[in-house]
């Protein structure tokens, strides 16, 4: 029993040195990339409507699903989301009705600069309850948002019957 121990201390002291290494290497790594950023706070609303496959940015494909509407409070202007793939929840012992999904999001601000992200997430559709949450990561645009990072978290509602979803959300967006 004793030597079972030993073996599960040494890993765990192996595993945490490898462990600090990692944190260290991204934080000397990813260091300079955010060092010239000036970051500041988002907070604000969010609403849409779903796009109809092969209208305005949604490609043809019968079973794309996209959106496209409007932000304010810390970021303003109008966006759309673009599904680049999907997985049902139930696959890995999941609730029947929940997706995961990773996508494409632009947001068009005021200004005529364009913000782009990643947008991964997770969306309840019928008969569940609609609720969903996803993470954007922003990975850059166009004009002052050219090397744009930082992260929104967004949670709100999709109304399958009114074709439409909105809510809030909150997090950090840096700019050079």
């Amino acid at each position: 029993m004793c030597d079972h121990l030993i073996v599960l201390e040494d890993c765990m002291k192996r595993l945490s040195h490898f462990l600090t290494a990692c944190v260290l290497l991204l934080t000397a790594s990813f260091g300079p990339v955010f060092a010239d950023q000036n970051c500041k706070p988002v907070v604000g609303h969010f609403e849409a409507n779903v796009v109809p496959p092969g209208q305005g940015h949604c490609p043809p494909d019968p079973l794309a699903f996209c959106t496209a509407g409007r932000v304010w409070g810390g970021i303003q202007g109008n966006y759309q989301f673009v599904m680049t793939g999907a997985f049902p929840s139930v696959a890995i012992g999941g609730v029947p009705t929940i997706l995961f999904f990773t996508g494409k999001s632009t947001i068009f601000l005021k200004s005529d600069d364009q913000l782009l992200g990643t947008d991964t997430g997770s969306i309840d559709l019928p008969p569940g309850q609609g609720g969903f949450a996803s993470l954007i990561t922003f990975d850059g645009g166009t004009g002052d948002m050219i090397g744009a990072t930082g992260q929104i978290r967004l949670r709100g509602e999709f109304d399958a019957v009114a074709a439409t979803t909105s809510g809030d959300y909150i997090g950090n967006l840096c700019t050079p």
